[in-house]
């Protein structure tokens, strides 16, 4: 089941095409300055829809001091992932990602929820990608100059109100690479396509019924398009 997230992803189009026509604005007003225009140079702003596939895991939680073998199977969703790079050299540069997605995570057995709670078997929640890395970028083949990145930063998971059973926020250290390949469509404007991989400790919202303790991934591949400046 897909939950693709339809006006965040139009709200990150319009931030990101809001800002290229700021910085395209203002690099026009100080053309003379060739140092911003180097700077500027540098930078571009892509926005992709990406799937996000969740890898199944499975771990021992401690149910009513009973050792129990739970089950991690995370629903598959569509969502936004907005990068902003800073190309020094076509070997060096530096990125910022933020995503969002929204997806279940279903445990089962689910356990022994705490009297009073309604838990059935899934926590909805909203998750935010916050991370930086490095890319490289390579020489250009028939049009399309391949990149590859790795770096680390956080997901913020968020059980929604209805879905996510009251449970807590939670925030987990991640890890990732890409791999992909940009193609130039004018100037100042690309299509980008690329594969991503994340590393993290499956989330528990603090909750030792569902504290399995095992690293899990999610996989993304993705398609968009970028500004350069």
């Amino acid at each position: 089941m897909l939950n693709v997230p339809r006006p965040l992803c139009v709200r990150a189009l319009l931030f990101c095409l809001l800002v290229a026509t700021a910085a395209s604005a203002a690099k026009a007003q100080t053309s003379q300055n060739t140092g911003l225009d180097r700077q500027l140079s540098r930078l571009d702003i892509g926005v992709a829809a990406s799937i996000v596939i969740g890898k199944d895991s499975s771990g021992t939680a401690i149910i009513n001091t009973v050792p129990t073998t739970v089950n991690l199977t995370p629903s598959n969703t569509v969502g936004p992932l907005v990068t902003i790079r800073y190309t020094v050299k076509p070997l060096f540069g530096l990125e910022f990602n933020y995503g969002y997605a929204r997806f279940t995570e279903n445990f089962t057995p689910f356990g022994a929820p705490p009297p009073g709670s309604s838990l059935t078997g899934g926590v909805q929640q909203n998750t935010a990608e916050y991370t930086f890395g490095y890319v490289a970028h390579f020489r250009e083949r028939h049009g399309i100059t391949p990149f590859a990145g790795a770096g680390l930063g956080t997901l913020d998971f968020r059980p929604t109100p209805n879905g996510g059973e009251g449970l807590l926020p939670q925030a987990r250290a991640t890890y990732y690479y890409t791999v992909g390949g940009d193609y130039m469509l004018s100037k100042h404007w690309g299509a980008r396509a690329q594969f991503r991989e994340q590393f993290f400790l499956a989330p528990d919202f603090e909750t030792n019924y569902l504290t399995i303790k095992q690293r899990t991934t999610n996989f993304q591949p993705g398609f968009g398009f970028f500004a350069h400046f």
